[in-house]
């Protein structure tokens, strides 16, 4: 369609753009929303984010799991999420399993 003064509009959508995720830390955010939705822990934080090679992204999430006394032996969890260019989830596996006190080797 023309508007007045000869110019066209964008046939794209703003809800469309808007969807599409913006930068690695709205990759994070969305990762983070998506996960907790399904598995249904608390969320201690994101750990990693980076581009896949078709463009989407990959975002590592720590989770609670076991909530212990000392919170030192708590059972820590770090998900990896995958989500397509618009921020959809294509897919999410558990990558590690640890207790909070334990050192990385």
């Amino acid at each position: 369609m023309t508007e007045p003064g000869g110019r066209r509009r964008r046939s794209t959508s703003t809800t469309t753009r808007e969807r599409d995720v913006r930068d690695a830390r709205d990759a994070a955010r969305r990762a983070a929303d998506t996960l907790s939705e399904l598995i249904r822990h608390h969320l201690e934080g994101v750990s990693a984010v980076c581009r896949s090679e078709d463009g989407g992204w990959i975002v590592n999430v720590d989770v609670l799991e076991v909530a212990r006394i000392p919170d030192t032996t708590s059972l820590l969890a770090t998900y990896e999420v995958e989500l397509d260019p618009a921020g959809d989830l294509v897919q999410y596996r558990r990558i590690a399993r640890y207790r909070r006190g334990a050192q990385d080797q």
